[in-house]
């Protein structure tokens, strides 16, 4: 059974390179996750992976915990800057953007809060699935 600390850096480490850079897979025989990076030495998953055995480790925006986050929370939290939200991410620094608007409007707490609670319901519903328990929640 994985930590749900290794779950969500794995995540983490998949949503860190675009383009399916970062790759990690969760094996149902080892109970490890294991990584592949191509811009790094990091290649412990075998050429021909079984689906049976292994579990593909989504990224965020597989989960909806890109975007479609910042705007859930725009909505909630700050809807008189909802426009503004959107409009940031028709450029690049989105997300920059918005953490300076949140950190400016005196909800970087709240948004971390809410980014957390979301990570750890879409973590377990993966995992729910995927038929993979999980502990250390």
């Amino acid at each position: 059974m994985p930590e749900y600390s290794e779950l969500e850096l794995a995540i983490d480490f998949v949503s860190g390179e675009p383009g399916g850079a970062n790759l990690a897979v969760y094996d149902r025989v080892t109970d490890k996750i294991l990584y592949r990076s191509d811009y790094s030495d990091i290649d412990e998953i075998p050429e021909d992976i079984d689906d049976e055995r292994y579990v593909e480790i989504p990224d965020k925006r597989d989960l909806d915990l890109g975007r479609e986050l910042v705007f859930r929370f725009a909505e909630q939290a700050m809807p008189d800057d909802i426009d503004l939200v959107y409009g940031f991410f028709r450029h690049a620094g989105a997300y920059s953007n918005f953490k300076n608007l949140v950190n400016h409007r005196n909800l970087l707490e709240q948004w971390h809060e809410f980014e957390n609670a979301a990570m750890r319901k879409a973590i377990e519903e993966w995992c729910n699935e995927n038929a993979i328990k999980l502990t250390g929640k």
